[in-house]
């Protein structure tokens, strides 16, 4: 399977992920299916890291996109009042931050010097997360989830440390497929675990039926229709949210 289709097929069962966010008493199957989008995006997002002719603009353009869902989310929230709110979609946020703790390792293991000066950086833009708050007091009436599509935060974003952690192991371990297939699998066992602990219902395990489509990754790029996922990601979601909560 190429780059394309694995998105496609990610896209896919993204608008059934969301279906089921949006539309109440639809059954848990549509969150369940949607379980596997997110690893099938990261995954491709990594061998496109690996691949790409310029991380700059990689990275440059993750960000751009995570601000303008950052400012597009503030907008629907505020002028389309609803129970429950448009929600948290900002999966650039998260793809950007795996890319940044890539790089980061990438350049510790070439120059220390550098490396440390990166990890600073990074952890200097953590502090500035929780202080600018208290120096901007308007910023304390946004949440978390807006500030941090901003400001990046590790900790806080739509997906969390952990899946920030998966997608670098992702990329370390791409090429080693015994070993990708061990921590995807160790993973989605911990996923389980967390949620029985928690005495919630397994859903996020059943990401595990990303792997077998990962496995059939071929290395090709397929058709180009980058932009087109970019468009597609606000749109689909802000037309299901309009939908639920004002037609049907």
């Amino acid at each position: 399977m190429s780059t394309f289709t694995l998105k496609m097929i990610a896209l896919i069962f993204m608008v059934i992920d969301h279906i089921g966010y949006y539309f109440e008493g639809t059954p848990i199957l549509l969150r369940i299916l949607g379980r596997v989008s997110y690893p099938l995006f990261l995954f491709c997002m990594v061998w496109g890291y690996h691949y790409t002719k310029s991380r700059r603009k990689y990275l440059l353009r993750l960000y751009l996109m995570s601000i303008f869902m950052t400012l597009f989310t503030f907008v629907v929230d505020r002028y389309f009042e609803t129970d429950y709110g448009y929600g948290n979609h900002n999966i650039f946020l998260s793809m950007f931050l795996v890319g940044i703790c890539i790089s980061t390792i990438e350049l510790f293991q070439k120059d220390h010097k550098k490396g440390y000066i990166a990890l600073s950086t990074i952890f200097a833009v953590q502090l500035l997360y929780f202080i600018l708050p208290n120096m901007i007091p308007q910023l304390k009436n946004l949440s978390g989830d807006l500030i941090t599509g901003i400001i990046p935060n590790i900790a806080v974003n739509e997906y969390g440390f952990e899946f920030i952690a998966l997608g670098v192991l992702m990329y370390f371990l791409k090429e080693k497929k015994e070993a990708f297939c061990a921590m995807y699998t160790l993973f989605c066992i911990y996923q389980f675990s967390i949620e029985m602990l928690n005495g919630g219902t397994a859903v996020q395990c059943f990401m595990i039926f990303a792997l077998p489509l990962m496995l059939h990754y071929n290395h090709q790029k397929g058709r180009s229709m980058k932009y087109f996922f970019y468009f597609f990601y606000p749109a689909h979601s802000f037309l299901l949210f309009y939908l639920a909560d004002y037609v049907f």
